[in-house]
């Protein structure tokens, strides 16, 4: 295979052509680091580039035994990852000796089926906002539009896929930082229920929120990468202990969609959205109706305050978190984040209580929403990949901060812990990805995944690979 072709393939892809000799994990993992090296200055989507190890392991890969379809699949991992020996900095200069002494459970999963990590991937200092703003890496390059942000926190993430550097990457998604990047970059982020993926090894932002998350090309192949990392993980209490289904055959599953039902969460949701997004979104919805999908209108709870609750619980576990090193380190944290460890100084226990009581409510009401649905369809972001530098984002008339903009669809359902995906709709006629998104019950992952592999078989919804 070619270089270019190897930069634009599924993992699905790049597997067959290993298992039919037309290719090597050596030249995969070549390929990926010789793109990186030249591309790397501009989009800013590594902070670490492993080549030494990453080399040196093609060898066992190319010689030894098959071990599934992620065999010889290079990959990467947001810079919250633990990988063995190698620098975890979560994407600030606090971190500057933090040596891993273990693999995260992900990465272990990933190596353990014959996946190749090559690096650490960029983002929003410590995971705190959705612009993928980095003073210390630079920030990450929208691969459409070289003027506009990847979108955060997981911004390496959604930049080392979308330009072609890598065929899958881990995120975090604490608010929408896997999905919402992966929608702004064409591509597919899958966050899946909370506790389905441990988080052992993976620094956290805020253990309440934070979930594991998946950037792919294809539905298929997030579902391949699922399928390994959602192993059930003792040494993580808060892992789920719940069999694993097979995600790859959901994904696979046919496309009569009789007797599956969709709701369609209109208040808020479809509200102050892009015209173009808005109609793509429609669309999807036509299209799942045409293939035998029941159509409803729903009512998710009250969304005026929710983004306050969310924030009540973010900055006084990030604050608890970092405490000690604020005390030691604090000069070497950016402003931008020293000034949210002070809102949570000033937030009292009783807020905070009350807003994780809030989660529950939230969680019971949505849970009682699926009684009568099977899925959720919104749109993934309400506009397109802002500018570089923007400060706010003006859709239909609501003039907003542009990291609230960014993951204003996606952040209600990390507090309710349902399985979300976002996937592209199509070219916006700016030049840039729209997506929609996807949400299933708990720990329905399957469904989700097949619900969302349909959508991404119809190329009226797909986007062609960024020309960078």
């Amino acid at each position: 295979m070619s270089p270019e072709l190897i930069a634009t393939s599924s993992i699905a892809t790049l597997s067959r052509a290993m298992e039919n000799g037309d290719t090597k994990a050596s030249d995969l993992t070549t390929a990926c680091l010789e793109r990186a090296e030249d591309l790397n200055p501009v989009c800013k989507a590594f902070t670490q580039v492993f080549k030494d190890t990453a080399t040196s392991r093609v060898a066992e890969l190319d010689h030894g035994p098959r071990r599934g379809q992620l065999h010889g699949i290079p990959y990467g991992v947001k810079d919250m990852f633990d990988c063995r020996g190698t620098l975890t900095t979560a994407g600030s200069g606090v971190l500057h000796d933090n040596i891993a002494q273990d693999d995260a459970h992900a990465v272990a999963m990933l190596n353990n089926a014959g996946a190749n990590c090559i690096g650490k991937l960029n983002l929003h200092e410590f995971a705190y906002g959705a612009t993928g703003e980095n003073t210390l890496y630079g920030t990450a390059l929208n691969a459409y539009d070289k003027t506009r942000l990847a979108g955060g926190s997981s911004s390496g993430s959604a930049a080392a896929v979308a330009w072609g550097l890598l065929p899958f990457a881990l995120g975090t998604d604490t608010g929408g930082s896997v999905r919402a990047p992966a929608a702004l970059n064409g591509l597919v982020g899958f966050k899946p229920t909370f506790g389905r993926v441990s988080v052992r090894g993976v620094m956290p932002y805020c253990w309440s929120l934070d979930h594991v998350g998946i950037m792919t090309r294809t539905v298929s192949d997030a579902a391949l990468v699922l399928q390994e990392i959602a192993t059930p993980d003792p040494a993580d209490p808060g892992c789920a202990r719940s069999a694993v289904d097979d995600y790859v055959a959901a994904a696979q599953a046919g496309d009569d969609l009789s007797g599956c039902r969709i709701g369609i969460p209109r208040a808020f949701f479809y509200d102050n959205v892009d015209t173009e997004i808005r109609a793509a979104t429609e669309r999807a919805i036509h299209f799942l109706e045409s293939k035998g999908a029941t159509i409803k209108d729903v009512a998710l709870p009250e969304m005026t305050h929710t983004r306050t609750v969310s924030l009540t619980i973010q900055m006084p576990e990030a604050l608890s978190f970092h405490m000690p090193w604020l005390e030691e380190r604090g000069d070497l944290y950016s402003a931008d984040f020293r000034a949210g460890l002070a809102l949570g100084q000033s937030l009292l226990a009783e807020h905070y209580v009350r807003a994780k009581r809030m989660l529950t409510v939230y969680r019971t009401e949505v849970e009682r929403v699926f009684e009568d649905v099977d899925a959720l369809l919104t749109p993934a972001t309400p506009a397109i990949a802002p500018k570089l530098g923007a400060v706010s984002v003006t859709t239909e008339g609501l003039t907003e901060p542009a990291g609230n903009a960014i993951t204003r669809f996606t952040s209600f359902f990390n507090m309710t812990g349902h399985p979300a995906v976002t996937l592209p709709s199509g070219m916006h006629s700016s030049g840039l990805p729209m997506g929609v998104q996807l949400v299933g019950r708990q720990f329905g992952e399957a469904g989700l995944l097949r619900l969302a592999s349909i959508i991404d078989a119809n190329p009226d919804f797909n986007v062609p690979a960024a020309s960078v």
